[in-house]
């Protein structure tokens, strides 16, 4: 009995194992940035207006990192790429501003002296969230190469199929398609003989609207 081509099974979530611990880092640390850019951007911003608005910025990235990791799609992951990569890049830049001109920040940020007063938290959280998203990142290409493989390895086979052995083209048995199921396409006469050469191609079912 023919069996259907098996089909490319999801890739694994970021929601998963660690990623569950750096999820709730990362909205711990969007939820402690917003309320504390909140209120200081309320109540006393003109004390020190840089650290507070690069404190409302650090509160957006965790937001988004947060959220892109939780929902682990493959355009989720992109985007948390890119925002773990400013959060690092912005770590850096901060930490450094903040120890090379005192003067401007008079109020300590989320970021300043590159996370000191979170334990230096800020500075290795984008380090492990960019390489667990790389490490589904490699995941998702592998999965789609080996079905890339498949594909072409199938594609190669229905050639065969196709033409038949030391035949011409056209001389093989009539496709059999089945709403939602398979195809079957052989040479006629060579069901015992060339198992080899079967080939299935999964189709999807076309119903009119009624």
């Amino acid at each position: 009995m023919a069996s259907p081509e098996p089909t490319a099974s999801r890739p694994g979530s970021t929601r998963t194992g660690p990623g569950r611990v750096l999820i709730a880092i990362y909205a711990l640390f969007a939820l402690a940035a917003s309320a504390r850019a909140g209120v200081q951007i309320a109540t006393k911003f003109g004390d020190a207006p840089v650290a507070y608005l690069l404190s409302a910025f650090a509160a957006v990235v965790y937001i988004l990192a947060t959220v892109t990791l939780a929902v682990g799609s493959p355009t989720a992951r992109r985007i948390a790429v890119l925002s773990c990569s400013v959060e690092l890049v912005g770590v850096l830049a901060v930490g450094t501003w903040s120890l090379a001109d005192p003067a401007t920040f008079p109020d300590a940020t989320v970021w300043s002296s590159y996370g000191s007063g979170y334990g230096f938290v800020p500075l290795v959280l984008p380090v492990f969230g960019l390489l667990w998203l790389r490490r589904w990142t490699g995941r998702g290409r592998t999965r789609r190469t080996m079905v890339t493989l498949a594909e072409d390895a199938g594609e190669a086979a229905g050639g065969g199929v196709d033409h038949g052995e030391g035949g011409a083209p056209g001389q093989g048995a009539e496709d059999v398609v089945a709403d939602g199921g398979t195809q079957r396409t052989c040479p006629a006469g060579s069901h015992d003989s060339h198992p080899h050469r079967t080939h299935f191609r999964s189709v999807r079912s076309v119903r009119d609207a009624e």
